[in-house]
């Protein structure tokens, strides 16, 4: 009786269903979007709205395994708060990257801290928060392939897209 018991219960945990892990990550608190929610087409890089954008939206870089915001980033962040006090129907979505090194679960943590770091500025920059969304791919999408320093540096990164 014993043995049948086990036995019944060894099966149903061998065949409990895993989850897979979840595409993106979400980091918007009281701001729920999954990556459908962004909308086809709807959030687009600034180049494709306007090529003059590329030059205030670029990329901000972040060290390795850090959140924290350079002066290099800080002086990008005042270009798209002005930007955005200039522009007040526009929403900004902020991408959270990381290099491929460390576990999926933490480069979309580590992603989220990043993307939510700009966001923190652009509100102390008076910017209200419910125009600045932000997702996390963590190592998914890499703008620079390779296993190098030269390559993480550059995946390294909090990335914007408009709506």
């Amino acid at each position: 009786m014993v043995c049948l018991f086990i036995a019944a219960l060894m099966g149903s945990v061998a065949c409990s269903k895993k989850n897979p892990p979840p595409a993106a990550y979400d980091t918007n608190a009281g701001q729920e979007m999954e990556e459908a929610d962004l909308g086809a087409g709807e959030f687009r890089s600034p180049a494709e709205i306007d090529p003059a954008l590329a030059a205030i939206f670029q990329n901000i870089l972040f060290g390795f395994d850090q959140y924290s915001l350079t002066p290099q980033a800080r002086a990008i962040l005042d270009g798209i708060g002005a930007w955005m006090k200039n522009n007040p129907a526009k929403l900004v979505l902020i991408e959270g990257h990381t290099d491929e090194r460390g576990t999926y679960e933490y480069n979309l943590a580590l992603g989220d801290r990043r993307a939510n770091s700009a966001k923190t500025y652009l509100t102390q920059l008076g910017i209200d928060a419910a125009r600045i969304y932000t997702i996390s791919y963590g190592e998914e999408r890499p703008v620079a392939m390779g296993s190098n320093e030269a390559a993480w540096a550059k995946n390294r990164r909090g990335e914007f897209k408009i709506k």
